[in-house]
């Protein structure tokens, strides 16, 4: 858990956004944290439609997969998430799409393609990582959280299975009015992905 006075985010850039979705604004943040000596730096960006002020906004908060977002992978269903997630944004004309810069949970592309070795000798994602020598979970949510403060944001309706984002948020400040499920028709390559999920990180699914 971050320590809050430890941390500085700033916006560095601001700019229109037109996507097949739809117009957004598109936010450049840069957040730095820990003490002195172990300072690291997180970057993410915010897409931002319509009124986010007027009530509480649908908000998203997807961690980068380049192998999901970029190249279409049926391993998991990160694409198809982020890509529900701008369809019911652009449906209500205002939300915010968050995008941090944590792939794989927070262990990086290339330990990421590790784990994907690991997982095709027979572990689940959880033990790969763990292998590894990482959590579960790397990620701390810690940036999304001040980065919707920047934007003047502090109660959301979270789109989101993972209920450790909507406890981040809640600790950091920002007050999770409604969990709004984030569920897609998974491929059958990431049945067992999402089986894990479920049984071992504690994603909520109203199916089973």
């Amino acid at each position: 858990m971050e320590d809050v006075n430890s941390m500085h985010v700033e916006q560095v850039a601001s700019a229109d956004f037109p996507t097949r979705w739809g117009k957004f604004r598109i936010y450049g943040f840069r957040g730095s944290f820990g003490s002195d000596g172990h300072r690291r730096t997180e970057e993410a960006v915010a897409l931002v439609m319509g009124d986010v002020h007027a009530s509480p906004p649908l908000v998203r908060v997807h961690s980068q997969c380049l192998t999901g977002d970029v190249f279409h992978s049926l391993r998991c269903d990160c694409r198809q998430q982020l890509e529900l997630s701008l369809s019911l944004i652009a449906q209500e004309g205002a939300g915010i799409l968050i995008y941090e810069q944590q792939e794989g949970r927070g262990i990086g592309l290339m330990a990421k393609l590790q784990a994907y070795e690991l997982q095709d000798a027979g572990l689940d994602t959880v033990e790969a990582n763990e292998r590894l020598g990482f959590k579960a979970d790397q990620r701390e949510f810690t940036l999304p959280a001040e980065i919707l403060k920047s934007l003047s944001v502090t109660r959301v309706r979270l789109l989101s299975n993972n209920p450790d984002k909507v406890e981040a948020l809640e600790r950091a400040g920002v007050r999770v009015e409604e969990r709004v499920p984030c569920e897609v028709t998974p491929s059958p390559h990431a049945e067992e992905y999402l089986k894990t999920k479920k049984e071992k990180l504690g994603h909520l699914f109203t199916s089973s």
